[in-house]
């Protein structure tokens, strides 16, 4: 039988003062009135995909990637972004559309070169397991930026920061005036990793009338949130479908914060599913991630959060 191993996270407990939070090491630590940090253990719940789920598979049709460029007109800068397009796409269909966003270090080739996305979602529709969408991965640095950053991680991270903005009001309208995809909110889906996942999860919960659909993987904050009037998605058209955090229990950078923004959301009673994958900060556990958040998107259920947290 396969065994996981516990590995011990310092998380805020529930009834702390999220204002006594602090990170050393990439550690979250609680400041109780005792002065005395509260460790919890992340123990593994997300199941192992099956051998070969990351691989292109034989006598399987196929999607097709493109790299798109677009000009934000926000900036006046250009980006890119690579775009699948599933097996038996056709103009005259409608789709879906899922917005991937990537790490620090990352552009709009590392959902495809990194995390072998296109074989996993080949996989997943041959096995009916996806309902019909595109997927857009774009680069959330523009062209120029990259240049000016170089392999600079802060630099990139800094550069990224407006890409939330480039988003909404340039990269959806241009996918959208691109490609047959249904334009609202429950037929658009936004989620990344580490710092993407940071930047999917401030977006999406700060417009839940974009995106009914929301996934965070080894990454987010609450920072920005606490006292974000925007923090709404209980009124109508704002209520979300979806919302999923998700961490590997070795991860030493983003594990902390991750179990923080749990404890955010379980205090506010806002509905969120929280996967903890057997792994650290690494392209497998994205893997891991993507094969299970991609099926519970767009269905016709009341809501896919049925299995959710909710306090």
């Amino acid at each position: 039988m396969k065994t996981h191993t516990t590995h011990i996270i310092t998380r805020v407990i529930r009834g702390a003062s999220l204002a006594g939070v602090f990170a050393v090491c990439g550690m979250l630590h609680s400041a109780p009135a005792s002065g005395r940090s509260v460790p919890v253990a992340l123990t593994p719940n997300q199941p192992e995909p099956p051998s070969g789920f990351n691989a292109p598979r034989g006598g399987v049709a196929r999607g097709k990637v493109a790299t798109v460029e677009f000009k934000s007109k926000s900036t006046g800068e250009k980006f890119r972004a690579t775009v699948y397009t599933p097996p038996g796409y056709s103009p005259s269909k409608k789709y879906s559309a899922l917005y991937l966003l990537h790490g620090a270090s990352g552009d709009e080739n590392t959902w495809t070169h990194e995390i072998q996305a296109y074989a996993i979602l080949d996989n997943l529709f041959a096995d009916k397991k996806l309902e019909p969408m595109i997927v857009v991965m774009p680069s959330s640095l523009s062209n120029a930026a990259r240049k000016q950053a170089g392999e600079s991680r802060d630099a990139k991270q800094k550069a990224s920061m407006v890409f939330g903005g480039v988003l909404l009001r340039d990269l959806i309208p241009f996918i959208e005036s691109k490609y047959p995809v249904i334009a609202d909110r429950e037929h658009r889906a936004l989620a990344g990793l580490s710092m993407g996942a940071g930047l999917a999860f401030n977006t999406g919960l700060t417009n839940p009338d974009a995106f009914a659909w929301i996934g965070a993987f080894s990454g987010g904050s609450t920072r920005r949130l606490a006292k974000n009037p925007r923090l709404d998605v209980a009124s109508p058209g704002r209520q979300l479908r979806l919302l999923w955090l998700s961490v590997g229990n070795k991860d030493t950078l983003m594990a902390g914060s991750v179990a923080a923004v749990d404890t955010f959301l379980t205090e506010r009673k806002i509905p969120h599913v929280f996967r903890i994958n057997a792994g650290g900060h690494e392209p497998k556990v994205w893997m891991n991630d993507l094969y299970h958040f991609a099926p519970l998107l767009f269905k016709n259920e009341t809501t896919t959060s049925a299995n959710a947290r909710q306090p």
